[in-house]
């Protein structure tokens, strides 16, 4: 473990002021320059063909998007507010020759979490209906399935610890 390889609380404070290139003015600062700029180190057939790499092994588009924007605030070419502006067009750029190429990607919209939820909720619901629609032709009976609903419950009352020791109210 290289714990000692960190900078020292105060260390950039000893450093000459606009040392790095993400403390000076930036170097573009209209949003159509600067989105030029990435437009056309993206039509590089190189840095094209490593984006799309990234997406074809499972990166999504937002993520990639995000890390071309970050490290061009980084290297001191445009702000974060460049990059909040230019975002949306330079994520359709890519976009676009992905889906030239035929790649199959994920954008990164969607939350997987809510997704997979969201697809057990329909799972179920579709067992309860084929079960229903089961029983129908037998016989009318009772729900197989239990009702699955947040109900609302009352919050548990914490007992109070029992007060001791010397500042204790009797």
């Amino acid at each position: 473990m290289k714990t000692l390889e960190r900078p020292i609380p105060g260390q950039s404070l000893t450093a000459e002021p606009k040392s790095q290139a993400f403390e000076r003015p930036p170097e573009v600062s209209d949003p159509i320059e600067a989105l030029d700029l990435h437009m056309d180190n993206l039509s590089d057939p190189g840095a094209m063909e490593d984006a799309l790499h990234f997406l074809e092994y499972g990166l999504d588009l937002v993520t990639l998007v995000e890390g071309i924007l970050r490290s061009a605030v980084m290297e001191g070419l445009h702000s974060v507010d460049i990059s909040l502006i230019i975002a949306p067009a330079l994520h359709e750029f890519i976009k676009n020759f992905a889906d030239e190429a035929g790649i199959v990607y994920e954008e990164g919209f969607t939350n997987k979490r809510e997704e997979k939820a969201l697809s057990y909720r329909r799972d179920v619901e579709a067992a309860r209906k084929m079960l229903a629609e089961a029983q129908d032709e037998e016989e009318p009976k009772r729900d197989p399935l239990p009702v699955i609903m947040e109900e609302e419950q009352e919050p548990m009352q914490e007992e109070e610890p029992v007060k001791s020791g010397l500042m204790a109210r009797m």
